[in-house]
């Protein structure tokens, strides 16, 4: 099993997660042609692409979606919610309906060999989700754009093999940054964005021995830079309350505009 993010950022995010014969992205937030790209460095072509999962309706995680869908035909699972969003939004142009899957959160789905568990998360979208993913006992996770995190998403994330998670914004920088005061509340509002913080507090709540790899995504250009993510979650883990030191686990930050590293589940 794979976990790898082809992009992730405030500005456009597409994450890519597999199996030997199962292909999938969640999100298509950045170009036809760097989404592609993207693929083919992992050594696949898009019509190895088995199916899109697509977490909510904003333009950082559909605005390539139209092309690839257009072009290639891969089947688009979201919940009803987002699915009808996506199909009011003009910028993407038109998709053949036929290709829409719809998903429920707390209900499996399954794509020739993988599991997918559509989870809610508190984001100000139509109706939002993560994905967890299995292939046999192995598990990973996608769990961006969450303002808040719940005993729910707790329970959600417990035994996997590696996640990628949202470490947004460092508070301060937000707060004497350039957004408008509109805008900074939304970010740190119940359905906004994780902090470093609170992703870190998050991240202990879920960590055990066997967890392989984390990898902190959605970085906000403006109120964020991927050192004070790594240095702040690692903080958090080693501050807070379980056995463990920051150190401990292979933590990384997923680039903005290029291919991370990939992360195998044997």
């Amino acid at each position: 099993m794979r976990l790898c993010s082809i992009a992730s950022g405030s500005s456009g995010n597409c994450i890519y997660v597999g199996s030997d014969t199962t292909h999938l992205l969640v999100d298509v937030g950045i170009s036809g042609k760097r989404t592609e790209a993207g693929v083919n460095s992992l050594g696949l072509s898009m019509k190895d692409i088995d199916g899109i999962f697509i977490t909510h309706e904003h333009a950082d995680h559909i605005s390539g979606l139209g092309v690839i869908a257009r072009k290639y035909q891969i089947p688009i699972y979201a919940t009803k919610g987002t699915i009808e969003s996506i199909k009011k939004c003009t910028t993407i142009g038109k998709i053949d309906e036929d290709l829409f899957i719809p998903v429920k959160a707390d209900e499996k789905c399954i794509v020739k060999d993988l599991g997918v568990n559509p989870m809610r998360i508190s984001h100000d979208a139509a109706e939002p989700v993560a994905y967890r993913f299995n292939y046999g006992k192995h598990k990973v996770a996608v769990c961006t754009d969450l303002g808040v995190y719940t005993d729910y998403t707790v329970e959600c994330l417990q035994g996997l093999d590696a996640v990628l998670l949202e470490a947004n914004h460092d508070v301060k920088m937000l707060q004497v940054g350039p957004y408008p005061y509109y805008l900074k509340q939304r970010i740190l509002g119940d359905r906004g964005h994780l902090s470093n913080e609170n992703s870190g507090r998050l991240l202990s709540s879920i960590l055990h021995d066997d967890l392989k790899a984390v990898i902190l995504g959605h970085l906000s250009k403006e109120n964020n830079i991927p050192e004070l993510a790594y240095e702040a979650v690692r903080m958090e883990v080693t501050m807070g309350d379980n056995p463990y030191r920051g150190e401990d686990f292979n933590i990384s930050v997923a680039k903005r505009s290029e291919v991370s590293p990939v992360v195998e589940i044997a």
